[in-house]
């Protein structure tokens, strides 16, 4: 659908458009209408065809690099929906800090769990390779 007819036109997307630009199924694109992040127009009959504008754009792409840091959709629409007020631009970064320390800190945790789950993994092949040994020194790569 991606129509541009002059510089002073309004630019649109039909949900194939941007599915396919973000490498996404529709059904994901309905997904995240359904929970708030894209607000796409409802034209046609019934209103069954979705027509997004370059915001809903900008907060699909806003909402997948959300994503690929881990943050959850809740988060990453709260973050995203700051944006969209005419608020102070000092708390919404702030916040936007309050939401990547949490989740930060959540990174670290698991990393010292998988760490720490390395360790004992290495612990046990050390282990059974010195019980192999004394068997009779069949190697195990």
């Amino acid at each position: 659908m991606h129509t541009e007819s002059s510089p002073s036109a309004s630019v649109s997307y039909s949900i194939s458009d941007l599915a396919k630009e973000f490498d996404l199924t529709t059904r994901a694109m309905r997904f995240y209408e359904d929970m708030g992040l894209l607000q796409p127009e409802r034209t046609g009959p019934g209103g069954r065809n979705r027509v997004y504008s370059p915001r809903d754009r900008t907060r699909l792409r806003l909402t997948l690099r959300a994503k690929r840091l881990g943050l959850s959709l809740s988060e990453a629409k709260e973050i995203i929906d700051m944006y969209d007020s005419p608020r102070d631009t000092g708390m919404q970064l702030k916040k936007f800090l309050q939401v990547l320390g949490a989740h930060r800190l959540q990174l670290e945790e698991r990393l010292a769990d998988l760490q720490a789950n390395l360790e004992e993994v290495m612990e046990h092949e050390a282990e059974a390779r010195q019980l192999l040994d004394k068997l009779g020194g069949n190697e195990v790569s």
